[in-house]
């Protein structure tokens, strides 16, 4: 980062992108980690709430991997390069949920707050790489085509809190929504999983049952591509509500900004 156009003898700071422009406050010039510790305490949510959350985000994401679930959301095959030089490999399964080791989650330090703090690399999102995509389509071209759809969108709304209380905007949000299509509630939840205690506040404030609450797993075992989660909880709510013969159901993700989108849909 710098002011002047040549480089050359001038002093150049190197900055993040990744980090600055998704996961900092530049408000109060804060990590989300350390705004999310802020939200921890204000609701009296435990370190042993999040890694119990986290450990089942695990499980959730290996069972459905186990079962064959997730291949129903269209998970194509990449290409890799191997360790040994000059060979490929190819992934045809997330490779997250299985590297974790469930008997450490307890035992690992905080990551941004020394004393006290309960917001762990385990019970966090994982930075990833991932790409996702969806086709919306208007229902006069639906019936042109003579398309079968996988679902249908009923609402969507937006909302949005002071930066460092970005946590808590998804329930905001999902109220919004619910309003938009005159329902109480829906039969899934995806939110997504920043951090374990992000789900965790959204699920004390709207009274959630757990067992509808991101049934597959989320961006804890899946991983958390920056720009992409958006369309994978969409997806994974669609593939949720075929399964299990649902409904409806509600997607929510909350932004670095403070502000959090959340969809329902009717599966069709």
């Amino acid at each position: 980062k710098s002011t002047e156009g040549d480089h050359r003898i001038r002093h150049v700071e190197m900055k993040d992108g990744v980090l600055l422009d998704g996961l900092w406050d530049p408000y109060n010039v804060m990590h989300m980690g350390a705004c999310t510790e802020r939200t921890v305490l204000g609701l009296e949510i435990s370190r042993a709430d999040q890694d119990a959350y986290a450990v089942e985000s695990y499980k959730r994401a290996a069972e459905a991997w186990k079962s064959g679930v997730m291949q129903n959301e269209g998970i194509e095959p990449v290409t890799v390069a191997a360790e040994t030089k000059g060979e490929t490999k190819e992934i045809t399964q997330d490779e997250e949920f299985s590297r974790i080791k469930l008997d450490k989650v307890a035992s690992l330090r905080p990551c941004f707050k020394r004393e006290g703090g309960t917001i762990t690399a385990a019970n966090s999102s994982k930075i990833s790489d991932g790409a996702a995509a969806l086709m919306l389509m208007s229902e006069d071209k639906v019936l042109n085509l003579d398309i079968k759809p996988l679902a249908r969108i009923i609402s969507y709304a937006d909302a949005a809190l002071a930066p460092v209380d970005f946590a808590l905007a998804p329930d905001l949000a999902i109220r919004r929504a619910l309003r938009k299509a005159n329902l109480q509630s829906v039969d899934y939840y995806e939110i997504n999983e920043a951090f374990a205690a992000v789900v965790l506040a959204n699920m004390q404030l709207l009274r959630l049952d757990p067992s509808r609450v991101n049934v597959h797993g989320g961006a804890i075992s899946l991983g958390h591509p920056l720009g992409m989660s958006g369309v994978r909880i969409i997806l994974s709510l669609i593939n949720v509500l075929h399964t299990r013969n649902a409904k409806y159901g509600c997607a929510a993700i909350c932004n670095g900004g403070g502000g959090a989108t959340a969809i329902i849909i009717e599966k069709v």
